[in-house]
């Protein structure tokens, strides 16, 4: 699972690890062997999470390999969400994602801090418009009704986790669009709760998955090939009606997703 690489943390050297030999008549292929072997000393904490892996330079040399062997090694990993690439600079383990525990209740800002984490939100839309059936219905609204949207990227210590949609009355959060949702991080169930004393008291959660479109593999900063998992929210008042729909759409490694299940 990808996270954010600290500044602090010292690179891991070649030298210092025990690095297990390939077997050369293993069938195994050797990148695969090199993976297991640099997967097996991240998981013993041989190599810390964080920590700057030895250079490819240094990988062919103690392996003995050619660089495409050690590139696919490499790529896999990342792709897997064991190291991320930071161009120029080499491979690094993944920070450990706490993953979100998923509550309809709870919003993205109030979720992150209680994982210590420090939500941030960039606007990409904020507009009055004539909805999708779909919104609508959703909403106990007439067909073609306007409602509220507010678009954001929403952000974990700087990284980019999901793109978030919800849809509002307007009756029911009248000059909403008036406050400025492009600057610092805003919560919408706190601006909801303090300025219209709306409360979510339940909602409804669907959870798919699909291949992102090429906005969400930009603004995600998406891996190729990767999927994205899709949470489409309702959430009710006391009176058991709707106070807003979302769709976010979230990156699978850096904004996992967990569910509580039981007492």
């Amino acid at each position: 699972m990808a996270g954010k690489m600290p500044t602090r943390t010292p690179s891991a050297s070649a030298k210092q690890i025990q690095w297990k030999p390939l077997d050369r008549d293993d069938q195994k292929p050797l990148y695969r062997q090199i993976k297991h072997n640099i997967l097996e000393l991240i998981k013993n904490a041989k190599i810390a999470a964080g920590a700057k892996l030895p250079s490819e330079r240094e990988l062919i040399a103690k392996y003995d390999v050619s660089r495409i062997t050690i590139r696919q090694a490499l790529v896999e990993l990342v792709q897997e969400g064991h190291l991320q690439s930071q161009p120029g600079k080499g491979f690094y383990v993944t920070q450990k994602q706490e993953p979100l525990e998923l509550h309809s209740l709870t919003s993205f800002t109030a979720g992150a801090r209680s994982r210590g984490m420090e939500p941030g939100s960039l606007l990409l839309d904020a507009k009055v418009f004539a909805a999708p059936v779909e919104i609508t219905r959703a909403l106990y609204l007439p067909e073609a009704s306007e409602v509220v949207l507010l678009k954001r990227l929403r952000m974990l210590d700087g990284l980019p986790v999901a793109i978030q949609h919800d849809w509002l009355p307007p009756a029911k959060c009248p000059g909403l669009l008036d406050l400025d949702w492009s600057t610092g991080n805003h919560s919408l169930y706190a601006v909801l709760a303090e300025r219209y004393q709306l409360h979510p008291a339940s909602g409804q959660t669907t959870i798919s998955a699909r291949l992102p479109d090429a906005e969400e593999r930009r603004l995600l900063k998406l891996e190729r090939n990767s999927a994205v998992l899709i949470l489409d929210q309702v959430q009710f008042d006391s009176d058991s009606q709707p106070i807003n729909v979302s769709t976010s759409v979230h990156h699978p490694k850096r904004h996992p997703l967990s569910i509580h299940q039981g007492n």
